[in-house]
C-alpha cells in the first residue's frame, strides 16, 4: 500500500453518464483534490452509454481517479467487490453513484473506525438522528421495512438499514470480508455485514442525511425475489459456518 494513500472511494456505475461527472466533482471538491490522501475507483459495470468515456476524461486530469471497465454487466455486487479488492487505501468506502448519501457524511462514518470502535461503519436512514430529506415512494419504503424485518430475523438482528449504499471498511476488514461473498444480487449488502459480524468485526450503524434518487436500477419484479432468496442463502451460510472458514 502506498504510504500516502489514506482512503479509497469505490463507485459502482452502470449507465451513469448523466450523473457520474457531478458525483466525481463532488468527491474531488470534498477532498480538495489532494491525490496524496485518496483515490477514486469507478467500476463501469458493462455500461452501454458514455460512462467510461466521461470517467476516462476525469482520469486524464486527475491521477487519483481510476477506471475498471467490465466488458459485460455482472451486477452491482461484483462491481463493488472488484473495486474494493483493487483498492489501496487504509480505509475503503463504497458509495452509490448518485451520492444519495452526500460524501460529507464520510466524516460521521469515519469516527467510530478512527476511534477503533468498529471495523465496518454503515450509513443508516432508519435510526435516531438520520435525516431523510427526499423519501422513496411509499410502496418502496414499505417493502424496505418488511425486508429489514426479514433480514433481522434471519441474518442480522439489531441492524436497521443494510441497504444504504454508503459503507466504510478498514482495509483489514475489507480484504477479509469481500473474498467470502457468495451472493451476487442486491442482497449482497446483507451478506457482507453478516460476514463481518461472523468474523468478529464490530459494525457501527451511523445516522446520515439521505436524499432519494428517482433513477434507481432496482427492479421490483426482477430483483426483489432474488433478494429474498439471497437472504435465505446468507441464513444457510451462517448456519453452516461457511463464513468462518479460512480462505
Amino acid at each position: 500500500m502506498k504510504e500516502d494513500l489514506y482512503i479509497s472511494v469505490v463507485i459502482p456505475a452502470y449507465n451513469e453518464e448523466k450523473r457520474i461527472g457531478s458525483t466525481l466533482d463532488g468527491i474531488i471538491e470534498y477532498f480538495g483534490g489532494k491525490n496524496k490522501s485518496m483515490e477514486i475507483i469507478v467500476v463501469d459495470d458493462g455500461s452501454t452509454d458514455e460512462t467510461a468515456k466521461i470517467v476516462n476524461e476525469y482520469a486524464e486530469k486527475h491521477s487519483f481517479i481510476h477506471l475498471i471497465k467490465k466488458e459485460k454487466n455482472e451486477g452491482k455486487a461484483l462491481a463493488v467487490k472488484d473495486g474494493v479488492l483493487s483498492a489501496k487505501g487504509e480505509f475503503i468506502l463504497f458509495s452509490d453513484a448518485d451520492l444519495s448519501t452526500p460524501i460529507n457524511e464520510l466524516k460521521s462514518l469515519m469516527k467510530p473506525i478512527r476511534e477503533e470502535k468498529a471495523g465496518v461503519s454503515i450509513a443508516s436512514r432508519a435510526i435516531l438522528g438520520s435525516k431523510v430529506e427526499t423519501h422513496q415512494p411509499f410502496y418502496r419504503e414499505f417493502m424496505g421495512k418488511f425486508f429489514n424485518r426479514l433480514v433481522q430475523f434471519l441474518a442480522l438482528p439489531g441492524v436497521f438499514d443494510t441497504q444504504c449504499g454508503f459503507k466504510l471498511f478498514t482495509r483489514e476488514a475489507a480484504q477479509d470480508i469481500f473474498p467470502r461473498m457468495t451472493v451476487t444480487n442486491f442482497s449482497f449488502d446483507v451478506e457482507i455485514l453478516a460476514i463481518a459480524r461472523a468474523r468478529d468485526y464490530h459494525i457501527a450503524e451511523v445516522p446520515v442525511r439521505w436524499i432519494n434518487s428517482s433513477e434507481t436500477k432496482l427492479s421490483i419484479l426482477r430483483d426483489v425475489p432474488r433478494m429474498f432468496m439471497g437472504i435465505l442463502q446468507v441464513h444457510m451460510n451462517l448456519k453452516s459456518g461457511r463464513y468462518l472458514d479460512k480462505e
